[in-house]
């Protein structure tokens, strides 16, 4: 599998696991030239959440969540501000979705929601 295959699959995997705890996905990959957000959605009290995905193989090189950096962060808040102007009800979530490959095909083995993460 190529390394956006990987992505897109981890990002479904996101979204599905979203929308099981009663999230309404709004938008994927809302992009701007400065960066791009992978997943917009309002959880069940109406909060506007901005989610970051981050697919990995393993932990060798630490948890997914250690590579959303402060300006991966700041990118991030400028998108949402674009998207949703000076709304003050949001939130910015990293979801870490792990993921064996099993005959060419990928196997979700976790999913981790870190809600309020930055």
């Amino acid at each position: 599998m190529e390394k956006r295959e990987i992505g897109i699959a981890g990002e479904n995997a996101a979204c599905a696991f979203l929308s099981k705890k009663g999230y309404l996905i709004e938008k994927r990959n809302f992009r701007l030239n400065f960066g791009e957000i992978d997943i917009i959605a309002m959880d069940k009290t109406g909060c506007r959440v901005f989610v970051e995905v981050k697919t990995r193989k393993n932990r060798n090189y630490g948890n997914a969540s250690e590579f959303v950096d402060y300006r991966k962060q700041n990118k991030i808040r400028n998108a949402a501000l674009v998207y949703c102007g000076d709304e003050s009800y949001m939130r910015f979530d990293i979801i870490e979705v792990y993921y064996t490959l099993l005959g060419g095909r990928m196997k979700i083995e976790e999913i981790n929601h870190i809600e309020d993460a930055f």
